[in-house]
């Protein structure tokens, strides 16, 4: 029996790094996105929204093969893990502090045989048979290049002391964080929090970074 393609195991290099910050070039990928704000632990909220939202479409596209859809180049697969990228306006990188501030998109990732037809009728599908409005799910693609990753094991507000660990190695590396409109605070989240102990919790934390000059210290 032919074992599903698992995206973990198969880029272990962008899913499971090791507990200690690292360099790493990340090529573009698609995904399924659903934008917003607001804090992501409110009971009902728009988060909790986005996350039904995107599990719809991505199990719809998974299951295609079960139903007259044949996606050209369809391969069995484990599905992604669910990912977000995170900012707050007038803030470099994320304050834990302000969660009512925050604006994400949350994702999850495609396989890069789904075309944005594959996607619509993904769309078109899920809303008739859920009776769900799907229209703020995009099709996404995204190419963050260089970054600084590292696997934090723990409760999502204890992320800062991962954080400092990350900056601290950037520092010793000759490098900076490049935080834009574009090349965000990233999460990709390993554990479900809903059965899995906070403390035990598995989530890749990754900033986008430039090299600094080590002549004069002036980013290149």
């Amino acid at each position: 029996m032919t074992m599903a393609f698992d995206y973990k195991k198969e880029y272990k290099a962008f899913y499971m790094p090791k507990k200690k910050p690292e360099i790493v070039e990340i090529p573009r990928m698609q995904f399924i996105a659903v934008r917003g704000s607001g804090d992501p632990n409110q009971e009902g909220g728009t988060y909790q929204a986005a996350i039904r939202l995107l599990y719809g479409i991505a199990f719809t596209i998974k299951m295609s093969k079960m139903g007259t859809r044949h996606i050209e180049g369809y391969f069995d697969y484990v599905m992604p893990p669910l990912e977000g990228f995170w900012w707050q306006e007038d803030t470099v990188g994320v304050d834990y502090s302000r969660k009512e501030d925050f604006q994400w998109i949350s994702v999850i990732r495609l396989p890069d045989f789904v075309t944005q037809d594959d996607f619509a009728w993904a769309i078109a599908t899920a809303t008739e048979k859920k009776k769900m409005d799907f229209s703020k799910v995009e099709f996404l693609t995204i190419e963050e290049g260089l970054c600084v990753q590292c696997m934090h094991i723990g409760a999502f507000d204890d992320e800062p002391k991962t954080v400092a660990l990350m900056d601290a190695y950037l520092a010793e590396q000759g490098f900076v964080t490049d935080f834009t409109e574009t090349r965000l605070h990233h999460e990709i989240y390993l554990s479900d929090p809903r059965r899995v102990p906070a403390e035990r919790c598995k989530t890749v934390i990754r900033h986008p970074v430039k090299k600094l000059c080590a002549a004069d210290k002036t980013e290149m």
